[in-house]
């Protein structure tokens, strides 16, 4: 890990004036940070702690959905009585990811924010244009078996590691953010991360300066809540597939399906066509076969990450079976 200066905000304003400077870091729970600092992948001059800042709330909204501030706990999140009784997709996306120490550490903010952790990204003596832009992209002829099959470009095809925001984009959330000028704007979660494209080191779309708020989710509904996450081990391993679905029937009738997904692409992956083709029908086996033929359409495998698009195929149809209680 290479020196760097520690310096600690009072406040939001004083926070982002902080983080603006060149070269310089916001740092909470510092579990995904800390770790690519002893890798030498990040390699800031200055970390700007961020604990003292505020948000770290979990709260009723005026409109009867729920503010998750960006400094609360993975686990203080996953263990609110509102998120276990009205998002349980929520609770069991966090629940899926990482060990309960780093959960108690991890925040609503440094979740949304981390980073890849593909092998070459994490590797500094490997090719990766999201570490160091114009050196290429070694595992698009390398070691792919957890990368992107959608989305991808001949510039990365890096999935983005994370659960909850798998959970939030199906939930269709909403990001708040601090401006470096002192004011603030709101973007759908949906629309907070990136593709990789021609930029892959911009990982979303924070400004510098720019810090989290938090997070609201909107009143819930009816349905049923499931979140699906395929790995390759019980626990601590990042999907290979993973699902969160909120399904809403009327008799033998789907009203409402939205759905996202992780480890398929370099963000979470919302097709809203995928709910489309499900609403007003009648589910079963060839109907989930059809969303499925949508969300795979544009799929492209990498060679060792061939399986991940029979592999997506299954898994919504599996999860889409349970939400809805068709039989296969």
């Amino acid at each position: 890990m290479r020196p760097f200066d520690y310096q600690r905000a009072e406040g939001m304003d004083h926070a982002g004036r902080l983080v603006a400077a060149e070269n310089a870091q916001p740092i909470a729970g510092g579990t995904n940070l800390l770790d690519l600092m002893k890798l030498q992948v990040e390699t800031p001059q200055a970390l700007v702690d961020i604990n003292r800042v505020g948000h770290a709330e979990i709260e009723d909204t005026d409109d009867g959905g729920l503010w998750i501030g960006t400094l609360a706990t993975n686990t203080a999140t996953a263990a609110h009585p509102r998120v276990r009784a009205d998002y349980p997709v929520l609770a069991r996306a966090i629940l899926a990811g990482a060990t309960q120490q780093l959960r108690n550490r991890a925040t609503t903010g440094g979740n949304l924010c981390q980073r890849t952790r593909c092998y070459y990204f994490t590797n500094i003596d490997q090719p990766c244009n999201k570490r160091e832009p114009g050196s290429g992209c070694g595992a698009i002829d390398g070691i792919a078996r957890l990368h992107a099959v959608l989305g991808t470009s001949d510039q990365c095809i890096a999935t983005y590691p994370g659960d909850m925001a798998v959970a939030l984009s199906a939930l269709a959330a909403t990001v708040h953010i601090a401006t470096a000028e002192g004011g603030t704007r709101t973007v759908p979660v949906r629309e907070f991360h990136r593709l990789p494209g021609d930029t892959p080191w911009k990982d979303n779309v924070l400004e510098p300066g720019e810090l989290i708020m938090g997070v609201t989710v909107p009143p819930p509904g009816e349905g049923k809540q499931i979140y699906r996450k395929v790995r390759e081990r019980s626990s601590y391993a990042f999907a290979l597939c993973s699902i969160a679905v909120i399904v809403e029937m009327d008799g033998d009738m789907i009203t409402r399906a939205d759905l996202a997904f992780g480890g398929l692409a370099h963000k979470p992956w919302h097709n809203p066509e995928v709910g489309e083709v499900l609403v007003g029908q009648k589910p079963g086996a060839a109907l989930f076969d059809k969303a499925a033929d949508v969300l795979l359409r544009d799929a492209r495998g990498y060679g060792e990450n061939d399986f991940k698009i029979p592999l997506a195929r299954r898994t919504l149809a599996a999860v889409l079976a349970e939400a809805t209680g068709a039989e296969l």
